[in-house]
């Protein structure tokens, strides 16, 4: 298979120039009739940095690819360039050397997350580049595999298997992991979406990761067609003809979707109501004054039940307000209490309130929770959610990280995990209930439709971060969700953007941030499951572990080489 650009010799790898001269830092030798001292190695650093000199314009060509790579995820939606941006990585880490392919791997990872994870700038820029930087960590890994099983047979077929892998540890490590950017998630409304309800995320990340790779093989095979002619020419469509079966084939990876059958047809309905509250301004500080936020959602569901007496609206079935509708505990606070128990009583059906609640028993623990508030019974049922973010709902080491980091002050109180899947009986309506960040999470997701939610409610807060892309990134991932489990979707956000997603991944309803609204529909409700549901994980673990298989082999094999030649 032909080489990629650029490729170093095992001399250069080690520091020594093409010259057979010292590399710079090596020690000098004795003119004595003494044997002569081994050069030292230069240092782990400076063997990289040197790297990284000798390869500077492979360097910028992998950080542009790397930000193709973001420009195909929310706000700017290029879908196609994160089947461009894996076949130019591929291309670049093809015939290299592990550490070669692990210096790419930082220049196209750190970029590629600086811009996608951009909306973090509301809490700082040294926090974007921070977690930019740890979440590249993992394509540092993946580049120097990608490069050492670009020389195996079906190498695209690995390279995809190993995209998968580095979203396999992202989606766990550190901190129960951090799945953003993950390339399923830039193929939300796309001809590889179908696939998610046959293997979920992993199996769309599998298909884009393969297209991208076989157009980086059929880009190879032309460069060696045309060195091939200009030596001895043959006719030039024979010499294309394993390039173009290439792209066909990534055609046909992505073609194959639309013959992936996608569950929609309702068992039954339920009318629900979606209340955005709104918030006063956006950032850190969006709470603004005790009950102001509960306030807003008050009012809003208030004007709804004027609305239903005055026969502009029909009367729903259940209303859903958002995570954080009730920024005080309602257990604990009489006026929220009763400012909940108004609207509630004021429209006359179950609410799905979001509210932070003082833990019974973990004295100065909290917890994010949706709450079925009834109209004759009160609160009743409750979810409390099971992932909660580190450094934004609790502090890991925070007795450590307080000394030096003061920022951290801005969590006073950790959030304490629930312990089972959200799945309510609101009204008529038997809904999965998850909360924010926890649409990300492959396992939450599947778990509660599992154990019954015939449709999902996604309750989030993203006011924090309005206008910077992110809720657009979330919504995303809500689409995504629609299909692979075979369920409508409902996203209430305090903020914006509220919507609802049908089983098709289509956005049905959605509102605009920073204004109040509700959103009324007709929300499907399916007891049947999907592929996806049933098979759960494994597509994944099998493709990751093909694909850490392929580069374990690569390692096993040039070690015996070595061996072999030391022999």
């Amino acid at each position: 298979m032909p080489s990629g650009p650029d490729t170093t010799t095992s001399r250069e790898t080690d520091g020594a120039g093409q010259d057979g001269a010292a590399a710079p830092g090596a020690a000098p030798v004795a003119e004595t009739g003494t044997t002569p001292a081994a050069p030292r190695r230069p240092g782990r650093l400076r063997r990289l940095a040197g790297g990284a000199r000798r390869h500077w314009r492979a360097g910028v060509a992998a950080a542009v690819a790397g930000l193709a790579l973001a420009l195909s995820f929310p706000p700017f939606d290029l879908w196609p360039l994160s089947v461009l941006a894996v076949a130019a990585f591929s291309l670049l880490t093809h015939g290299r050397t592990g550490r070669q392919g692990a210096w790419l791997g930082l220049a196209f990872g750190w970029p590629f997350f600086l811009l996608l994870l951009s909306w973090l700038r509301v809490i700082g820029w040294d926090v974007t580049v921070g977690l930019a930087f740890v979440e590249s960590l993992f394509l540092v890994a993946m580049g120097a595999g990608l490069a050492r099983t670009s020389r195996l047979p079906l190498w695209p077929l690995w390279t995809a298997c190993l995209w998968v892998a580095q979203e396999w540890a992202r989606d766990r490590i550190p901190f129960g992991g951090f799945p953003w950017g993950r390339l399923a998630f830039a193929n939300t409304g796309t001809p590889f979406t179908p696939l998610a309800a046959l293997g979920g995320a992993p199996l769309v990340t599998f298909a884009v990761a393969l297209s991208g790779a076989l157009l980086a093989w059929a880009a190879l095979r032309l460069l060696a067609a045309g060195r091939r002619a200009a030596e001895a020419p043959e006719p030039a469509l024979r010499a294309q003809l394993p390039a173009l079966g290439a792209v066909g084939l990534a055609a046909a990876v992505a073609a194959v979707g639309y013959a992936v059958p996608v569950p929609t047809d309702a068992d039954d309905t339920v009318s629900v109501a979606v209340v955005q509250g709104n918030v006063q301004q956006p950032g850190m500080d969006f709470l603004g004054r005790p009950m102001l936020i509960l306030n807003n959602h008050v009012d809003a569901t208030l004007e709804l039940a004027a609305d239903i007496d005055a026969g502009r609206v029909e009367q729903p079935d259940l209303v859903i307000w958002p995570e954080n509708a009730s920024d005080l505990d309602p257990y604990q606070s009489s006026e929220a209490r009763a400012a909940i128990e108004r609207a509630v009583q004021a429209v006359g059906v179950p609410i799905l309130v979001g509210a932070l609640v003082d833990h019974p028993t973990e004295e100065g623990y909290v917890e994010n929770q949706g709450i079925v508030w009834d109209p004759e019974t009160g609160p009743g049922d409750s979810y409390t959610k099971q992932h909660p973010v580190p450094f934004g709902e609790y502090v890991p080491f925070r007795e450590q990280l307080s000394t030096f980091i003061s920022r951290l002050e801005r969590v006073p109180r950790d959030f304490y995990p629930g312990d089972h899947t959200g799945v309510l009986d609101v009204g008529p309506a038997r809904l999965g209930d998850v909360i924010c960040f926890e649409v990300a999470y492959d396992g939450i997701i599947r778990d509660t439709v599992n154990d019954g939610a015939r449709a999902l409610v996604v309750q989030t807060n993203n006011a924090t971060y309005g206008n910077t892309g992110q809720p657009e990134q979330q919504l995303a991932m809500s689409r995504l969700r629609a299909v692979e489990h075979g369920r409508a979707i409902v996203t209430a956000a305090t903020s914006g953007i509220s919507a609802v997603v049908a089983p098709d991944g289509r956005i049905e309803q959605r509102t605009e941030e920073f204004t109040r609204d509700v959103l009324t529909t007709e929300l499907p409700l399916r007891d049947g499951r999907t592929v996806a549901d049933r098979i759960g994980a494994a597509p994944e673990w099998i493709l990751a572990g093909a694909g850490l298989a392929a580069w374990a082999l690569v390692l096993v094999r040039t070690r015996l080489e070595r061996k072999g030649r030391r022999g």
